[in-house]
């Protein structure tokens, strides 16, 4: 956990941690509960690389998502992909 949180860090995650972290100090200042948790939900995805913010959150339709081409034909039975 401590490795997830302290590298790999992008641009992404720095922005997603930086509105969350805003998101958290305007909503306390004018006591909108809810919006600390939506806050919260942003800073945590940023600080914990999950969701969009760790860059996986769009995976082509079109194309399995495995490791290599080898493993792509193994899983086929060796036919084409379109």
């Amino acid at each position: 956990m401590k490795e997830r949180i302290l590298k790999g860090w992008n641009v992404s995650r720095i922005i997603y941690t930086l509105l969350g972290v805003t998101i958290i100090i305007q909503s306390a200042v004018q006591h909108e509960w809810i919006g600390i948790l939506l806050g919260g939900y942003f800073a945590s995805m940023g600080i914990f690389s999950f969701g969009c913010a760790s860059g996986i959150c769009y995976r082509s339709p079109y194309r399995p998502f495995l490791k290599n081409e080898e493993n792509t034909k193994e899983k086929l039975g060796n036919k084409e992909m379109n």
